[in-house]
C-alpha cells in the first residue's frame, strides 16, 4: 500500500457491518411496544412507497389519511366491518338480508368443512384478513386436502402483523364459505366500490377480471370516467353504467352509517344487488394514484372525525 494510502476494507466487509446493523435494528424495532412499533413500521413503508415518510398529524392525501386511521382510530366499529362473518349481522340490520350472499358454513377448524354437503361452486374465505380467498368453481376437481392445507395457513397468521392494520388484530381467525356470484360470464363479476365519505358517495371504482387480467376504471357518481389510475391499468372500453347504480348508491350511503370514510364493495348481478364487504383502509394506503393529484382530491374528500 502506497503512503498516505488508506484501506477502507473490502465489500463483503461493508456488506457484513451493513447486515449486522440491519438486523440490530429489526431487533430493535421487535423491543417496541406494539403501538409504537406499528408506527414505525408504517412509517418505514410508507416512505418504501412513496419515497417520504407520511404527515400523520396533518394528512392531506387519501394514502396519509389511511396511515393516521391506522395509527389513532381506534373504533371497535372498524374490526367489526373488517369482520367477514361478524359484518354480514350489519348488513342485515342496515339493508336487509336479501343482498348477502348465501352462507353455507363457519368454522375455524377447516377440517370440519362438511364437503359433500356444498354445491358445485363457492367461495371459501378468511373472515380476519384481505385477500385470502379462493374460489371453487367445480367441486369435483378441487383438491380438498390443498384447500384444507390453505385455510390451515391463513387460520394461522395473524393478518395485522403482514400490514399493520390493527382492524384485523383482534379478529376470530374462522373460515366462511358463502354462495358464488355468477353472473354468467365464468369469471367473477364486475366489483363495484363506493369511496364514501362522511356518508355520501364521491367517487366509484370498478374492478374488471380481478383473477385473470385485473383493469380498473373510475367514475363519479353520475357515471363520468375519472382519468384516474391507481394500482392497476385502466380498462379502455367503456364500461356500461350499472342498471342499479342508484340502489348501490342507496345502499352503499346507508351502510357507511355516516362515517368519515368507508369504501363499500357491491355487485350487480342478473338485475340483483350483493354485498361484497366493508374496506376501512383499501389497499393499506401503500398504492399510488396516477396521475397523483388524485391523492390529494381524494384525501380533501376526507374530513378526518374519530
Amino acid at each position: 500500500m502506497s503512503t498516505g494510502q488508506r484501506s477502507f476494507g473490502t465489500k463483503p466487509h461493508f456488506d457484513s457491518i451493513r447486515d449486522s446493523a440491519k438486523s440490530a435494528i429489526r431487533k430493535g424495532i421487535e423491543l417496541l411496544p406494539n403501538r409504537l412499533r406499528d408506527v414505525v413500521l408504517i412509517a418505514r413503508d410508507f416512505r418504501a412507497a412513496f419515497g417520504h415518510y407520511p404527515n400523520v398529524f396533518f394528512p392531506k392525501t387519501f394514502n396519509e389519511k389511511v396511515q393516521t386511521r391506522k395509527i389513532f382510530d381506534r373504533r371497535r366499529g372498524l374490526s367489526t366491518w373488517a369482520d367477514k362473518y361478524a359484518v354480514r349481522e350489519y348488513v342485515r340490520t342496515k339493508i336487509g338480508e336479501a343482498v348477502l350472499p348465501a352462507l353455507y358454513y363457519v368454522s375455524a377448524d377447516p377440517l370440519e368443512i362438511p364437503f359433500q354437503e356444498l354445491p358445485m361452486q363457492y367461495v371459501v374465505k378468511a373472515t380476519h384478513g384481505s385477500g385470502w380467498i379462493q374460489i371453487v368453481r367445480d367441486d369435483t376437481t378441487v383438491d380438498k386436502q390443498d384447500l384444507i392445507n390453505r385455510c390451515l395457513g391463513w387460520l394461522s397468521m395473524n393478518y395485522s402483523d403482514l400490514t399493520r392494520e390493527w382492524i384485523y388484530r383482534d379478529i376470530p381467525p374462522r373460515i366462511v364459505i358463502e354462495e358464488f356470484l355468477d353472473d354468467g360470464t365464468g369469471g367473477p363479476p364486475k366489483d363495484y366500490k363506493f369511496f364514501v365519505f362522511g356518508g355520501k358517495v364521491k367517487v366509484i371504482q370498478v374492478d374488471l377480471d380481478r383473477f385473470i387480467h385485473h383493469t380498473r376504471n373510475f367514475y363519479d357518481p353520475n357515471w363520468t370516467r375519472l382519468d384516474c389510475r391507481l394500482g392497476y391499468e385502466n380498462f379502455d372500453a367503456p364500461v356500461a353504467r350499472p342498471g342499479n347504480l342508484g340502489t348501490m348508491i342507496d345502499y352503499a350511503e346507508a351502510l357507511s352509517d355516516n362515517i368519515d370514510f368507508v369504501r363499500v364493495d357491491l355487485y350487480d348481478i342478473r338485475g340483483k344487488v350483493y354485498f361484497g364487504e366493508l374496506t376501512n383502509t383499501p389497499a393499506n394506503g401503500l398504492k399510488q394514484f396516477h396521475p397523483s393529484s388524485w391523492d390529494e382530491v381524494f384525501g380533501a374528500f376526507w374530513k378526518m372525525r374519530f
